[in-house]
C-alpha cells in the first residue's frame, strides 16, 4: 500500500525579476514501511523535496499525497495536523529546544497530543536509545550524539507513519554515526514506519530498501540497496 506519492513535482523560487527551479517535474511512490535514501550532491534540491513531502513547504505544481492527504488542499494548519499525528523528523543539527532537558524534548510531542502517559512514554524511548542516565541534562551538557539520539527518542514518540531523517549523522564521528544508523534502523523495525532519509553517505544509502539519486533538481535514476 503506497504512503507517500509524488507526482509531478515542481519547486520554484522568485528572486527579484529571476527564477529559480529547485525541482523539476519529479515522481515516485513509496509503499508503506519502505526504506528510502534520497541521494545527491549538494544544492541538488534533496532536503527541498524532504520539506515538500512532509508538508513544510507546498509544491509550485504537481500533488504530493502522504497517508491519504492530497497536500495542496489542505491549508498550513491541516498539514501541521498530519505532521503531528503521522510524520517523524530527524535533523542533521538535532533541532532539540535548549530550554528543556532531555526528556521534556522527548515529551513534547506527546503533550501535544495530550498522552498522560507522556513522561512515561518519553522515559520508556530514551532508555531504548541508552540515556536512561542523561535523562535530566538539557542539550549544551550532552554530546553530538547524545543530542541525536534525544532528536531520535522524540521523532519516533507519537509512533510515526513516516519518518524522515535530514542527514542524520551528517554532524558526528564515523563511531557515533554507525550508533545512530542502527538506532534508526532498529527503532523502524519495531515500530514498522516507513523511512525516507536524505544523506551523502552512500554506506547508509546501501542499507535502505531503494536509492532516490537526484542532481539538478530531476530524478536522474533509482535502484535497490
Amino acid at each position: 500500500m503506497s504512503i507517500l506519492t509524488v507526482n509531478n513535482v515542481s519547486k520554484t523560487y522568485q528572486s527579484g525579476s529571476k527564477s529559480l527551479t529547485v525541482l523539476d517535474q519529479v515522481n515516485f511512490e513509496i509503499q508503506e514501511g519502505e526504506k528510502i535514501a534520497i541521494v545527491g550532491p549538494s544544492g541538488s534540491g534533496k532536503t527541498t523535496l524532504l520539506g515538500l513531502c512532509a508538508g513544510l513547504d507546498t509544491a509550485s505544481t504537481g500533488s504530493i499525497i502522504l497517508n491519504g492527504h492530497i497536500f495542496e488542499k489542505l491549508n498550513e494548519d491541516e498539514r501541521a495536523a498530519v505532521r503531528s499525528r503521522s510524520i517523524g523528523f530527524v535533523f542533521q543539527n538535532f533541532q532539540l529546544l535548549p530550554t528543556l532537558t532531555a526528556l521534556e524534548n522527548v515529551m513534547v510531542p506527546l503533550e501535544l497530543k495530550k498522552r498522560k502517559d507522556a513522561k512515561e512514554k518519553a522515559m520508556e524511548l530514551l532508555e531504548k536509545v541508552g540515556l536512561k542516565d542523561r535523562v535530566t541534562h538539557y542539550p549544551t551538557q550532552l554530546s553530538g550524539g547524545e543530542q541525536q539520539r534525544v532528536s531520535i527518542a522524540r521523532a519516533f514518540a507519537n509512533e510515526p507513519k513516516i519518518l524522515f531523517a535530514d542527514e542524520p549523522t551528517g554532524n558526528l564521528d564515523t563511531d557515533t554515526g554507525e550508533l545512530i544508523e542502527n538506532l534508526i534502523f532498529d527503532l523502524n523495525k519495531a515500530q514498522g514506519t516507513t523511512l525516507i532519509l536524505v544523506t551523502h553517505d552512500t554506506d547508509l544509502a546501501q542499507k535502505t530498501d531503494r536509492i532516490i539519486y537526484i542532481k539538478g533538481g530531476k530524478i536522474q535514476e533509482e535502484s535497490h540497496g
